[in-house]
């Protein structure tokens, strides 16, 4: 499997079926800017997934994690673990670093929701 990047985003291709179609399970990779920053992403059954790491490490650089993990507990956000294939792709658009071995992954909405409840605690914003 080949990454291509084109300016600022890039797609891993989908595993086809042997119609032409994209298998269920697949996903795509790119990035996307938010508050500012890019955040590289997986599209996941239609859901663009960021991973926490990389959202807790460039857009809440300045927040410390015990009060984001509060805030995403009293915004009942719950992250899901990805798996190998996904935390490969993370690994090749530098989302997350090389050296990791797990990673959670959170929908756009509930980092929409995070960014919002967050902006009166981030000196920057």
């Amino acid at each position: 499997m080949f990454l291509t990047c084109e300016g600022t985003f890039g797609i891993v291709p989908a595993t086809m079926d042997y119609n032409g179609e994209a298998r269920p399970g697949d996903f795509h990779a790119g990035y996307q800017e938010i508050e500012g920053i890019n955040l590289g992403y997986l599209q996941i059954n239609g859901t663009q997934m960021f991973a926490l790491a990389q959202v807790l490490s460039d857009l809440f650089k300045d927040i410390p994690r015990t009060t984001i993990s509060k805030k995403m507990e009293t915004l009942k956000i719950k992250s899901r673990r990805c798996d190998l294939k996904e935390l490969r792709t993370l690994k090749a658009i530098n989302s997350v670093p090389t050296r990791a071995v797990k990673c959670s992954l959170i929908s756009k909405a509930d980092l929409e929701a995070l960014c919002t409840s967050c902006k009166s605690l981030s000196p920057r914003r």
